[in-house]
């Protein structure tokens, strides 16, 4: 009998013990539905996002003087190039016309500059017999020498157009486009047998390749009209690159739109940002990216999340548990936010527990 007792009172002591411990802990952060969090040290930093993609800082269109058609692509993307290499040959492709009108006027300039030739010699022989002034012999060799320049312009336009080569002062001048810069080849815009319209002064021309030098890559983005007023040129930023997410890569902030625009309803101002350290992979022209643009740090300070503190009027606070388990309001100072943490400068200890209540329900 004694025995049964000593089970029956060491039973219901296990169970007290368990519901006391039980209790307890709700107390310490549970009850109510509430939590405790405590104040930890780190650090703060607070950025501005820039949303955008890796560009190319200068890209060249090549484009063509001469009208025709694609003969040769010496070229393909991804090629490397050097200034002054053959990147495409243009076949001129006349119409019946402008043909016509080239051959036409070559055998008018041949004409006039035999009439002018015969004349020149004519009065060279009588300003040796001094029967003409020096004065007429001038005009006469004027006369000549336009003439004859005339006619070499006319047979240099019908040679560049008819054959695609020719000579000017000594100089090969033919239809082959060469490379402006050096760099690679990012797009190539025709193939052989398309036709080419020429750059001129009151057309834009056909695009025939896209080139542009993959060692000076930016990022070019927009920035929220919230955040601009706290950068500054040469500010250090972080990139991240969706399609290379592991690698580490930072530059500086090179230059802020003076400008908003309007995207979505929303203000934004155009930035890019020079890359300064890239990683061990390849970056792509056109991968998309954000920029973390780093405006200011608090170092190895205290920290809790921003949602336990409560502005109100000219007073910030948060909400403690005091020895008896009563919640009460403790005033703080707050610094640096970067969205989710806020520091404290004055009001809180670390390893200081904050109150976090349930939220509310809606009803």
């Amino acid at each position: 009998m004694f025995k049964k007792i000593l089970i029956v009172v060491i039973i219901l002591a296990v169970i007290s013990i368990a519901v006391f411990i039980a209790a307890k802990t709700k107390n310490n952060g549970e009850e109510d539905g509430i939590r405790l969090i405590k104040v930890e040290r780190g650090d703060i930093v607070e950025k501005a996002l820039a949303i955008g993609r890796i560009e190319p800082e200068k890209e060249i269109a090549v484009k063509s003087k001469i009208s025709g058609i694609v003969k040769n692509v010496f070229v393909e993307v991804g090629d490397l190039v050097k200034t002054g290499q053959p990147l495409m040959e243009i076949k001129p492709d006349p119409t019946p016309l402008e043909y016509a009108e080239a051959k036409r006027n070559s055998e008018i300039a041949l004409a006039i500059f035999k009439n002018a030739s015969s004349e020149f010699d004519r009065m060279k022989k009588l300003l040796e017999s001094q029967l003409i002034s020096h004065r007429d012999f001038d005009f006469a060799e004027n006369d000549y020498t336009q003439s004859k320049l005339r006619l070499n312009m006319a047979q240099e336009r019908l040679a560049l157009i008819d054959q695609g080569s020719t000579k000017v002062a000594g100089r090969q001048v033919d239809t082959v486009i060469k490379s402006p810069v050096a760099g690679t080849v990012l797009e190539r815009r025709v193939n052989e047998g398309d036709p080419v319209v020429p750059l001129t002064s009151y057309q834009a021309g056909t695009e025939l390749l896209l080139l542009a030098d993959m060692d000076s890559l930016i990022f070019k983005g927009t920035v929220d009209e919230i955040d601009v007023g706290k950068l500054e040129q040469g500010m250090e930023a972080e990139l991240k690159i969706g399609a290379i997410p592991d690698e580490d890569i930072w530059g500086t902030l090179s230059r802020i739109s003076p400008k908003a625009k309007k995207q979505e309803n929303a203000t934004l101002f155009n930035v890019e940002i020079d890359i300064t350290k890239k990683g061990n992979k390849v970056i792509r022209a056109g991968y998309s990216a954000n920029a973390e643009l780093l405006i200011n740090k608090a170092a190895d300070t205290l920290f809790i999340p921003e949602r336990l503190v409560v502005f109100e009027e000219n007073r910030t606070y948060v909400e403690v548990q005091n020895a008896a388990g009563k919640i009460e309001k403790k005033e703080i100072k707050t610094g640096l936010s970067d969205g989710i943490n806020v520091e404290i400068l004055e009001g809180l200890l670390q390893g200081e527990e904050v109150v976090e209540n349930p939220p509310k329900e809606i009803k």
